[in-house]
């Protein structure tokens, strides 16, 4: 018999999804809410759901309005996704059976939230179960779609091709992966192209919407329609509904990536239409049209068709750049707000870089997070869901939002502006002059703001030409710094910060207090400026300063610590975050110097009365212990009087969250910990361990509570990459500094990295975060390798095995390739006898990722390790023994100032002397190298 809900359980169950919802009686929402968590154990409970939600009006008995059943519906329609999603292998097959019937009826349903419903549920089913798991459902939504009977309604139609778009988002690669020698997005994109054509407007959107997940990939089936594709997008250009106009814009800025040269042909044409677009009242459909912009002007050749248009798409942008009247209402006349706090949603996420990838020349750490593309900063953009995905944990948004706050058409326009003055330089700086004169001095603050946002936007394709006007122009800007409208101080705060870097490099101490002093006067007042937003700006380009100026700031590092002492004391939650990178990038560029009593004893202790208030659970953490880590290394020994409660603070935090990983994977209910928790608790480790005497960082990892090690093992077999990152680069430091302490551990510690570097792991993934954690392995195991010496003995030949599958293997990144190299070749250097039989099958791969490294200790010891490898078995690289010769007579930086440089000397001149033994005719073998390779040989070595 099939399955019938019993009707007070049902009637228990939608009260609850009611009181759920409710604003007003958070006694009854509480109440509710507990309710339903002790529900999910039902057995029967997603059945209840399914049922709930497909119901189009409220069962005979339960006195609800149909506005109060929509609730009700849209409730059980989010848990039941919810419960799909975290809990998918354990719904029993009846109950998935029962939601598959559900989902049909919900995608025809009336109203478009529940339709939206359930295409969340289906593609949520399809991304835990697999495309073959309900083989039904692409069939039965084409049907619906194709509506050849005449039997489904509009509503049917467009549930169904938008069902089918949100599938298409998640699960891109299933559907273009073969299964039994088919690929179903071959027989998919056909029929949405088709759909193109409905005379609904909603269908015709959410088919493009589908059809440009894949627009942007490079498909079979794209490559096999993309012709048919154009062909429609053409006719759909003149759709009447901006929805429609907007994805084929769209689908114009992914072609330009994918196939540009279908695009080229066309582009006159284009360009017209882009402009119509981007002038329309549409805002979104006006800014995917900027897009384009940006996109074909980053594209390597298609930028250059652009050019005969310049003229006609520099005006539109100009204009594109000034706020609408609506953001100008909103945003004029801002009051002063310094002392108002933070509202908590105004303080945007953070995440911590993922900045541990180690550098091969001296292990230092190579920030391998992106450089903040200038407009993103600008527009203080955060991370948007994809369209059509909403967060069912998110409060749903007032609608006050900032313009400020969020990627817009002028901030699109004014990225596009870059772009172009990067392409075609001096001519657009020409061209935007006129503008410029026009409109800097302008009466109203809206032009007055674009004019500057526009000389920012040229200052790095256009510095050039600008130059001999910035004498001017400079002074006019710092006198801006005191408009009176704090939304033109905050643009002329970004705009001197993109200058920053011809005023550093002005030489002539005349023109350097002229402008170059007043510049960093300016933009540190601004710091403190009664506005938050101006604040935040100044803060922002005194970054930008410092890493242009560099070591150029030393004379003025009291003032500057003086002011952003003031500003620790001053600003409230959000422009903390600022703060922090503005220290961190001074620690980073004047380096020690910052060691200096003066200097420490005025920022140490604000940095630790911050660091005492933010709690451990705080998300401000994350940029407060990065800028620690940045500090503690300019200070060098003298942040010992405050390492050791930040060295503690950070094992607990270790601690804490590597339990709540644990009791997260046992029990479902519990949530995983933000990872970001341990990686910046392992960087602030490392920074320590680097940065005290070896003797003090010892004595902290010794009387770790819990043990060091352990927590670093648990760390090394993290799920997140980036926990992973950090954990490797923590151990290469430790076997660096403390390897007394890390020795004991290495028998159980080895293992987990050897199987660490086995490439099976990542080769399949889209993302490179695998290869990051590779290469920081591949470094740890270098360092460890030079000081355990013949203790690798039990891991050398895995260990061997795992280096050379990456050196020979084309895919892997540069950086670990040569990482792989030098710890392979360090592992000779007491395990040469392992090595020596597999010598030929490393040995050309070695000399070929070595080729590329800089002179460097690390090179050197790798090249020891490798020659005292070809000692013990000189015949195997016969083939590879000139490329040898070469690597030996090119090496550079062999003074014989150091130890290490002077036993590679020796080692080198050890091998030559067996192949002279070995070899007859050895000056004719020599004689094989180039000319300047032979001298070098012979002026260095006794050949």
């Amino acid at each position: 018999m099939a399955w019938q809900p019993n009707p007070e359980s049902l009637r228990t169950l939608a009260v609850c999804l009611k009181d759920s919802l409710s604003g007003f009686n958070k006694t009854a929402q509480k109440q509710a809410e507990n309710m339903l968590a002790q529900a999910k154990s039902s057995p029967d409970i997603n059945n209840y759901l399914a049922y709930i939600f497909s119901s189009p009006s409220p069962p005979v008995g339960l006195e609800l309005t149909l506005e109060d059943w929509h609730l009700v519906r849209s409730a059980a329609a989010i848990m039941l996704k919810n419960n799909v999603k975290t809990h998918f292998k354990q719904i029993p097959e009846p109950s998935l059976a029962l939601i598959k019937l559900a989902i049909p009826l919900g995608v025809q349903d009336k109203n478009s939230q529940i339709r939206n419903f359930a295409g969340n549920i289906a593609t949520e089913l399809i991304s835990r179960g697999g495309l073959f798991s309900w083989p039904e459902l692409l069939p039965e939504l084409l049907k619906m779609l194709s509506n050849e009977t005449g039997q489904f309604s509009n509503e049917a139609q467009e549930g169904a091709m938008a069902a089918m778009a949100k599938i298409c988002e998640d699960n891109a690669k299933m559907l273009e992966r073969e299964h039994n020698g088919q690929r179903p997005l071959n027989f998919l994109l056909p029929k949405f192209i088709d759909a193109t054509q409905s005379p609904l407007p909603k269908v015709r959107a959410q088919a493009l919407t589908a059809i440009n997940v894949f627009t942007g990939r490079k498909s079979q089936a794209m490559l096999n329609s993309v012709d048919s594709l154009l062909q429609h997008l053409f006719h759909l250009s003149e759709d009447s509904v901006s929805d429609v106009r907007r994805q084929v814009c769209r689908a114009f800025v992914r072609l330009v990536e994918t196939r540009p040269d279908k695009l080229l042909p066309h582009i006159g044409g284009l360009v017209d239409y882009i402009i119509v677009q981007q002038k329309s009242d549409d805002e979104d459909l006006a800014t995917e049209a900027a897009e384009f912009w940006l996109s074909v002007g980053e594209h390597d050749n298609l930028w250059q068709a652009l050019e005969p248009y310049v003229h006609k798409i520099i005006p539109v942008l100009l204009e594109c750049m000034v706020y609408s009247p609506e953001d100008i209402a909103m945003l004029g006349g801002a009051s002063d707000d310094e002392e108002e706090d933070d509202r908590e949603e105004d303080i945007k996420p953070q995440f911590a870089k993922k900045k541990l990838t180690r550098n091969i020349n001296n292990g230092a750490s190579a920030d391998t997070d992106e450089n903040g593309n200038a407009y993103e900063k600008l527009a203080d953009m955060e991370d948007q869901l994809e369209e059509g995905e909403l967060d069912d944990d998110d409060d749903v948004d007032d609608g006050d939002e900032n313009p400020d706050e969020k990627w817009t058409l002028r901030k699109c326009s004014a990225a596009a502006l870059d772009v172009f003055a990067r392409d075609f330089g001096g001519p657009v700086f020409t061209s935007i002059l006129p503008y410029l004169q026009t409109n800097l001095r302008h009466q109203d603050w809206w032009y007055r703001e674009a004019a500057v946002l526009a000389l920012g936007a040229v200052a790095e394709g256009c510095m050039d030409v600008v130059v001999p006007h910035l004498p001017e122009l400079v002074p006019y800007l710092i006198s801006l710094l005191e408009d009176p409208e704090p939304v033109v101080r905050q643009i002329t705060c970004w705009t001197l910060g993109r200058y920053s870097s011809w005023a550093a490099e002005l030489q002539d101490p005349v023109q350097k207090s002229t402008y170059f002093m007043p510049m960093m006067d300016g933009i540190l007042r601004k710091m403190l400026d009664k506005n938050k937003k101006v604040q935040e700006a100044g803060a922002s380009a005194m970054a930008n300063l410092e890493e242009k100026a560099g070591k150029q700031l030393e004379p003025f590092c009291g003032p500057i610590i003086q002011q952003y002492v003031m500003c620790f004391s001053k600003y409230k939650d959000r422009n903390m975050w600022i703060l922090y990178d503005c220290v961190q990038t001074l620690a980073e560029h004047i380096g020690p110097v910052l060691a200096r009593p003066e200097l420490s004893r005025q920022l140490m202790p604000a940095l630790i009365d911050r660091w005492q208030k933010v709690g451990d659970e705080s998300r401000e953490l994350f940029p407060l212990l990065e800028c620690l880590s940045y500090v503690a290394m300019a200070l060098g020994d003298s942040f010992a009087p405050y390492a050791e409660p930040i060295f503690a603070r950070c094992i607990n935090i270790i601690h804490q969250n590597l339990e709540q990983s644990v009791a997260a994977r046992n029990n479902p209910n519990f949530d995983q910990p933000d990872k970001d928790f341990l990686v910046t608790s392992l960087d602030v480790l490392s920074a320590i361990i680097q940065a005290l005497d070896d003797e003090k960082a010892a004595q902290l990892v010794s009387s770790s509570q819990p043990a060091f090690f352990e927590l670093l093992s648990f760390c090394m077999e993290d799920p997140a990459d980036e926990v992973q990152q950090s954990a490797y680069a923590l151990l290469g430091d430790c076997s660096k500094y403390v390897f007394k302490q890390l020795e004991p551990f290495l028998p159980s510690i080895l293992p987990i990295l050897v199987k660490r570097l086995d490439l099976d792991n990542i080769l399949d993934e889209e993302i490179d975060s695998g290869f990051s954690v590779v290469n920081n392995a591949c470094w740890s195991a270098g360092e460890i390798a030079v000081q355990y010496k013949k203790g690798m003995a039990p891991f050398a030949s895995e260990l061997l095995q795992r280096c050379v599958e990456i050196i020979a293997n084309p895919r892997v990144p540069k950086s670990v390739n040569e990482n792989a190299a030098i710890a392979l070749g360090r592992l000779g250097l007491d395990n040469y006898d392992v090595l020596a039989a597999h010598l030929a099958t490393f040995a050309e791969e070695f000399l070929d990722s070595m080729d590329d490294v800089d002179p460097s200790e690390e090179k050197a010891t790798a090249f020891k390790g490798f020659s005292l490898v070809v000692a013990q078995n000189p015949q195997a690289i016969e083939k590879d023994l000139l490329h040898f010769f070469t690597a030996i007579a090119r090496y550079r930086d062999l003074k014989l100032r150091t130890p290490v440089k002077q036993e590679l000397h020796d080692v080198f001149q050890n091998v030559l002397n067996i192949y002279r033994q070995l070899i007859p005719q050895f000056a004719e073998f020599i004689s094989q190298l180039d000319l300047e390779d032979q001298e070098a040989l012979k002026a260095n070595y006794a050949i």
